[in-house]
């Protein structure tokens, strides 16, 4: 019974981190694309 309750934490552990990859992965670039688009937006506002 703990064998079968280890395997499932394990198996728990693994989907919680391949989520967490899929979401933040290349996040950072993302972003800093999605910063300069609007700064060039406001510029043409202006």
């Amino acid at each position: 019974m703990l064998l079968i309750l280890l395997e499932a934490l394990g198996a728990g552990c693994i989907l919680v981190l391949i989520v967490w990859w899929t979401m933040f992965s290349g996040r950072a670039e993302t972003e800093a694309e999605h910063e300069a688009a609007q700064k060039e937006a406001a510029k043409e506002d202006k």
